[in-house]
C-alpha cells in the first residue's frame, strides 16, 4: 500500500512530495523554492544547497522522520568547481553512519545550481555496523 506524504515543502508542479512504500520514502527532487513551492529563490550554490536540504527536511518532518532516517541520496550538482563547498555542506546535515549517495553534474540548466532527492527508512534510524 503506498502513502503520499504531501506534509512540508510543496510544488505547484505534477508530482507527490513522498510516498511511503512500505518501509522505505521516496522523496521527489528538492531544490531552491520557497516551501509552497511557487518560485525558484536564486543564491549562491551554498545558498541553495542549504535551501534544498531544508526543504528536505521538512517533507522528512512531515512524515515524522529526520535525516537522520535518510539511506540513500542522489544530489545534482550543476558545476564541478562547487564539489569542496557541496561536501562540506553536506557533512554538516548527514551524521554517520553516511547515507549512501551519488553525484550527478552537469545535468541542471540554468534555472538551479544544486538538487537533491532520497530514500528514507520509515522504521528505524540508521545504526552503525559493528
Amino acid at each position: 500500500m503506498l502513502k503520499i506524504v504531501n506534509e512540508g515543502a510543496q510544488s505547484d508542479l505534477p508530482f507527490s512530495p513522498a510516498i511511503i512504500a512500505g518501509d522505505l520514502m521516496f522523496v521527489s527532487g528538492q531544490a531552491s523554492v520557497d516551501p509552497d513551492g511557487g518560485a525558484i529563490i536564486p543564491g549562491t550554490f551554498e545558498e541553495e544547497m542549504r535551501r534544498s536540504i531544508e526543504n528536505l527536511r521538512l517533507i522528512l518532518e512531515g512524515a515524522g522522520l529526520s535525516l537522520d532516517n535518510v539511506i540513500n541520496v542522489k544530489s545534482y550538482v550543476a558545476n564541478q568547481k562547487d564539489l569542496a563547498a557541496y561536501n562540506k555542506i553536506y557533512a554538516e546535515y548527514f551524521n554517520t553512519p553516511l547515507p549512501t549517495r551519488s553525484t550527478i553534474m552537469g545535468v541542471l540548466g540554468t534555472l538551479l545550481q544544486f538538487e537533491l532527492d532520497c530514500i528514507a527508512c520509515v522504521s528505524t534510524t540508521r545504526q552503525q555496523a559493528s
